[in-house]
């Protein structure tokens, strides 16, 4: 058999885990954050239900760390973001957004706060490090900007609570959502968060020691055998049932929070001054033409999710745009995320979407289409 050969050159870079995925049956990479990512274990309708019922371990050190660091890394952390963060304490994590002076988004990473004055951002696909530090230039404050070697894997789904367990103790059964606890596995330094891009019960292990990666991934692997663990890569079919949003897919610069149903994240009232508040306080004031819908879209399933942004019509005339698509095999539709004309975003309203040499009936329905309460994510870890 010939040996599988990626490579794109020294400028795209390869995770630690890099060599344990293309083992463990790696077919496919993309490429996110100048880094390799697996895409492709193989069906990826099998992908999903290894995640629903049982777990999967994905590589994501593609999702980078920028830490801020400093005497002044709280106030310079809250300038990059319209969410609160004034109450945030050490060993807690929030998903925030990351705004420009039009009130675009640029990113929406988790935020870890480590210690008093260290945070580290753990980044969608876009280019934060260059804005922190061109931002901190000018700021004035006491902060050092940096991207240390830290590369995250994700543990998702029911089953990763016992592989924790078996790799932790049952110590690690009180780690609430959105916690982080700092650890070591047989030596290897890790920050262990209860966060993951899935909507399923999970962990990230953040490994602080590149030369171990090899090393974690067969661990885990080994103790998750008895619970069915598998490879995998993180799933379109889950994260578009869950609503969750994919830089540069369903939002870019151009778009913002309140578009997207995100003003939770949007603090106005706040003494912080962060950037892009004016232009949010007049797109809150003002309204918005755009508003991120759900569709349900009638049509054979899909072979897989779409490729290109799919036209929304009504009654002839474009309204908007399919930003994510994929057919879910759990709820028997093809679901969609989409971003239309604000006046046409009213449930139960048929629309037509165009895909490729087709026009097919959609209908605009809520979303998230599975689990709303997420419950199964906040679900608690310790079994009473």
């Amino acid at each position: 058999m010939t040996a599988q050969i990626f490579d794109f050159g020294t400028q795209i870079r390869k995770s630690p885990y890099f060599d344990a995925t293309v083992r463990w049956g790696a077919r496919a990479f993309s490429v996110y954050n100048h880094m390799y990512i697996p895409r492709d274990f193989g069906d990826p309708e099998q992908n999903f239900w290894n995640l629903v019922e049982r777990a999967i371990l994905c590589d994501v050190a593609v999702e980078r760390q920028v830490e801020i660091s400093g005497p002044d890394a709280a106030r310079f952390a809250q300038m990059l973001t319209p969410r609160d963060l004034s109450k945030m304490a050490v060993g807690q994590c929030k998903y925030v957004l990351i705004t420009n002076a039009q009130g675009g988004i640029l990113n929406d990473p988790i935020v870890l706060r480590l210690s008093e004055n260290t945070f580290w951002l753990s980044l969608a696909d876009s280019d934060i490090l260059l804005w922190a530090q061109g931002l901190a230039l000018r700021s004035g404050l006491d902060v050092t900007i940096s991207e240390p070697d830290v590369s995250p894997l994700q543990l998702q789904g029911p089953a990763s609570r016992d592989v924790m367990q078996a790799l932790f103790g049952d110590d690690i059964l009180d780690l609430r959502y959105f916690w982080l606890r700092e650890l070591e596995l047989d030596g290897i330094p890790l920050i262990v968060s209860r966060t993951g891009w899935s909507s399923e019960l999970g962990y990230e292990l953040y490994l602080r020691d590149e030369t171990r990666g090899d090393e974690l991934w067969e661990k885990i692997m080994a103790a998750g055998r008895t619970f069915g663990l598998q490879p995998g890569h993180t799933s379109t079919i889950r994260r578009i049932e869950a609503g969750m949003l994919s830089y540069h897919a369903d939002m870019d610069a151009q778009t913002n929070p309140y578009e997207l149903g995100l003003g939770r994240l949007v603090d106005l009232d706040t003494d912080a001054d962060f950037v892009g508040k004016d232009a949010l306080t007049r797109i809150r004031d003002e309204g918005i033409s755009r508003k991120q819908v759900g569709l349900v879209i009638d049509d054979a399933p899909l072979a897989g999710p779409n490729t290109r942004f799919w036209a929304v019509t009504k009654d002839g005339t474009t309204i908007g745009k399919v930003t994510s698509a994929v057919y879910s095999p759990r709820l028997a539709q093809n679901i969609a995320l989409a971003l239309i004309a604000a006046e046409h975003a009213v449930l139960g309203q048929e629309v037509q979407v165009r895909m490729d040499d087709q026009s097919v009936r959609a209908e605009i329905v809520d979303r998230p289409f599975f689990d709303p309460k997420k419950t199964l994510a906040v679900s608690a870890a310790k079994v009473a």
